[in-house]
């Protein structure tokens, strides 16, 4: 278990989060969110013991595996498999503890060392990190290349397969679908389903969220809340919570007028001075209720584009590709005016071919293409981040893509995606500050506030979504709906597919032709590829491989059955017994910190204080006692699933 106990975590004279007291149990899977800046990486790294606590403590078992991403790849002559395989450390330490006990001729120390690579399922360690390549969408050839061959976004992806490699108790992923298409975030979905240990997540995919958690920890003002369930039902809970939020502080806003009203009449009046003493002490007393407050710094739309041809683009008989090879053949394709076209595909099928094709990137090497005449085309893909000038401001970008626009304008507009000028309450002056030290969210704006500032009539818009966060997503989302022109888009966020896309296009073996379903036929579609794939690979060994692997596997998981049974019945019962004591300890909180209890004819001085407070150190010193006997039945509990693993 992951306790909190009255946390307070700062960066320099800025503090993240205050008064944190809440449990993350084994097994829960948590997606931790809230605003960019907000303090969700500084608690990973206060995880990782990067950091330490300004107050409070943060304690977990101290025999946990702890598995997280790195952000770094050297340039490693190692082969890809290799390196993944370093993410099991003990696997590794006992390879080379192997190796010198074979030279000593250590007989004992070689059956040992055997004994327990066999434990931790060592003999099939390479084969699992195949299958980590494959589900992220390595070729089973480059299984073998070295490291150094990779660019940014593969080695990326090896270092998240070498982090699932890991066999850890807690995975911590910060943003690790940024570099993945969409086939590979179907397939992680599922890996991470299936992880048996503690996950926290961060991300701005508000479907991975949903397939992915079962807790949500929100960090808002300061505080760190813990909801039960998906995303989707954090949004709603949440939602609850600030409307509830809003009615307490509209009747407080009442009360407090009320009773300066009072004060403001009475005070000076001998007959009345001593009421209007108490409700000034009263009022000095009362803890404020702070107003609801949701808002989202952007606020943009695209600007009408002039008149569109019909069709926009046609291609005929096309082929296109490079180095004299084609990727795509037989392409017959045409984009209508008001089109809303997303592109579906296995990694390196040919989705980004095709929008460098319809944007001009590349020519065709066969077939033919047709412009109409008036289009007016906005391209927008990742690598156009390093075309910014890093010296130059949003503001001079915008001053050199359209000299005759007016200033304030342009000020105005880029408030839209949140970069702010002098002036501007609050905010830096992100407007006129050079962009070579902005983040990949704060440069992808950048380039979509360029792009839409053209009025393009055919948007072609290649993972669009890649280090937005949230609020940004659901922004770029609304303003896409409303875009009356033609949009082909590629991205791994279904819910910005599924919003803006009406004609769904599945490109596979080198064609391009329509997909008769959604989304979630989509991910039929990949599960029914991959299975075939391997089905290719293993041959009839591979279903007997299999067959007997499952019998095995059920074998050992009746023996365990019976060992967990019982501490997991008692692990129940206490669970319901800490929520009920827990329910409780909260009510009297509640109510001992309710001013109007303190008031005249109420118990707030009397034997019923007393009670409660008696009440609330027993509930307490119960809390206490039993979640050590809870930890101590999971760590139990814990060892059992490590065998069953």
């Amino acid at each position: 278990m992951i306790r909190f106990r009255n946390l307070r975590l700062a960066r320099g004279a800025r503090v993240l989060v205050d008064g944190v007291s809440l449990q993350l149990f084994p097994g829960w899977k948590i997606g931790l969110t809230g605003a960019n800046g907000s303090g969700k990486s500084s608690l990973f790294a206060l995880l990782r013991g990067q950091l330490l606590p300004d107050r409070g403590d943060l304690a977990f078992p101290s025999g946990w595996t702890i598995a997280h991403v790195a952000q770094e790849t050297p340039g490693l002559p190692q082969a890809a498999i290799e390196y993944v395989l370093d993410g099991d450390a003990e696997l590794r330490r006992i390879e080379s503890d192997l190796t010198l006990a074979e030279t000593a001729h250590d007989g004992v120390r070689i059956a040992e060392l055997h004994t327990r690579l066999q434990e931790i399922g060592a003999y099939s360690a390479r084969a699992r990190a195949a299958a980590l390549l494959d589900g992220l969408g390595f070729a089973s050839s480059d299984t073998g290349r070295a490291v150094s061959d990779f660019s940014g976004g593969w080695r990326m992806r090896l270092n998240l397969a070498q982090a699932l490699m890991c066999r850890s108790d807690l995975l911590l992923l910060d943003e690790p679908t940024n570099h993945l298409d969409l086939d590979t975030v179907i397939w992680f979905e599922q890996w991470l389903r299936d992880y048996r240990g503690t996950l926290l997540l961060i991300s701005h995919d508000r479907e991975f969220l949903d397939a992915c958690v079962d807790h949500v920890a929100h960090i808002e003002q300061g505080r760190l809340t813990l909801y039960n369930g998906s995303y989707t039902d954090f949004e709603r809970q949440r939602g609850e919570r600030l409307a509830q939020q809003q009615a307490l502080f509209e009747r407080q806003r009442r009360e407090i007028e009320h009773m300066e009203d009072y004060i403001r009449r009475f005070r000076a009046k001998a007959t009345k001075a001593r009421q209007a003493q108490s409700r000034i002490k009263a009022l000095e007393r009362m803890e404020r209720i702070s107003a609801a407050h949701v808002d989202t710094p952007f606020s943009f739309s695209f600007r009408p584009a002039d008149g569109a041809p019909d069709p926009l683009v046609q291609i005929e008989k096309g082929a296109a590709g490079y180095g004299g090879k084609n990727v795509l053949e037989g392409i017959e394709l045409v984009l209508r005016p008001g089109e809303r076209v997303g592109l579906l595909g296995r990694n390196g099928a040919g989705k980004s071919t095709l929008i460098k094709l319809l944007a001009g990137m590349i020519a065709l090497t066969a077939g033919q293409k047709h412009e109409g005449r008036g289009l007016a085309t906005g391209y927008f893909a990742q690598h156009q981040l390093e075309t910014l000038r890093p010296e130059e401001s949003p503001l001079q970008h915008m001053m050199r893509l359209d000299p005759s626009a007016r200033e304030q304008d342009m000020r105005n507009y880029l408030g839209g995606f949140d970069f702010r000028g002098d002036g501007y309450s609050g905010c830096s002056a992100l407007a006129a500050a050079p962009c070579g030290s902005f983040s990949g969210g704060e440069k992808s704006r950048l380039v979509l506030a360029l792009l839409i500032w053209q009025r393009p009539n055919l948007l072609l818009l290649d993972e669009p979504a890649n280090h937005l966060d949230m609020e940004m997503r659901y922004a770029l989302m609304c303003a896409l709906q409303e875009y009356d022109g033609a949009m082909v888009l590629v991205s791994h966020d279904r819910a910005l597919l599924r919003a803006c896309c009406d004609r769904l296009l599945l490109i596979d073996g080198g064609r391009v032709r329509p997909f008769d379903g959604d989304l979630d036929d989509y991910r039929d579609w990949l599960t029914e590829q991959r299975a075939q794939r391997e089905e290719e690979i293993t041959g009839g060994t591979g279903r007997e491989a299999r067959r007997a692997d499952r019998a095995q596997a059920e074998a050992q998981r009746q023996a365990l059955l019976a060992a967990r049974r019982p501490l997991v019945k008692e692990i129940e019962q206490i669970e319901k017994k800490l929520a009920g004591w827990a329910g409780e300890k909260k009510l009297i909180e509640a109510r001992l910190a309710d001013p109007a209890f303190y008031g005249a004819g109420n118990g707030g001085g009397s034997a019923q204080l007393q009670e409660l407070l008696k009440r609330q150190a027993t509930l307490q010193g119960w809390i206490e006692e039993t979640e050590c006997r809870w930890m101590a039945l999971s760590e139990q509990l814990e060892g059992l699933e490590r065998e069953r693993g």
